[in-house]
């Protein structure tokens, strides 16, 4: 994790000079952007290994920024941590629908920032350890150790968290979880993340799924769970 390369994009200077200074004295490669048309530009050419993305930035903000980088298949896969000066409920839930991996609030301490950014490099670097292994249900196929998923043969699109829920779902076909069990199975108890977060996640895993999406049941007053199609 310590040779990762870290793109902190951030217009304040105070903030930027933080992060680089506790990123690097981690061992971490970083390079900075100041605004969202440098940020999509070093996206592009670095292909950093993880994006921190303040949301509040002149010219194009970091919504679109996201949108966009999300939306190109040449970093598509780059995971991507928002930051945010709000905090409130539906930044958060913006930045999860356009694929960001987890946020952050303003002000943050180092050593939080640190442990979150960890915890997504491992969770891209080893999506899916405890896994048994590859697994058929219906039209889906998942590959843990490939990070691979397929729906009647064709490839689908995961960010690292949605393929953690689509993991933990199917390796318990038919089980039934609440939205506090998945968070707790893919990033431990106590995990800063609402319930409206995670159906967040759910709505998008069901999108990408397409034709096998309704396999994700919705059980109502409980939570859901990866049934057979039939």
């Amino acid at each position: 994790m310590a040779k990762a390369h870290i793109l902190a994009v951030e217009d304040e200077p105070d903030i930027l000079d933080l992060l680089q200074y506790n990123l690097e004295k981690e061992g971490y490669q970083v390079t900075v952007a100041v605004t969202g048309e440098e940020a999509l530009k070093k996206a592009e050419s670095a292909h950093p290994d993880l994006i921190l993305l303040d949301l509040m930035l002149p010219g194009i903000g970091g919504f679109d920024v996201c949108r966009m980088l999300k939306g190109t298949k040449k970093t598509a896969d780059i995971p991507i941590i928002m930051v945010t000066a709000k905090g409130e409920e539906s930044d958060i839930i913006t930045g999860l629908e356009l694929g960001a991996d987890d946020y952050i609030t303003k002000p943050f301490r180092p050593n939080v920032l640190l442990a979150r950014l960890r915890n997504v490099l491992r969770r891209y670097a080893a999506p899916a350890a405890r896994d048994e292994g590859a697994k058929q249900i219906g039209s889906v196929y998942i590959d843990p150790a490939r990070v691979k998923v397929t729906v009647g043969g064709e490839p689908v699109s995961l960010t690292a968290t949605e393929f953690h829920i689509l993991s933990f779902l199917v390796n318990h076909p038919g089980w039934v979880f609440t939205r506090s069990q998945i968070i707790d199975s893919i990033k431990g108890a106590d995990y800063p993340v609402t319930d409206r977060s995670v159906d967040v996640q759910i709505v998008g895993l069901r999108k990408k799924l397409g034709t096998a999406g309704h396999m994700i049941e919705t059980v109502r007053g409980i939570g859901y769970r990866f049934q057979e199609e039939l």
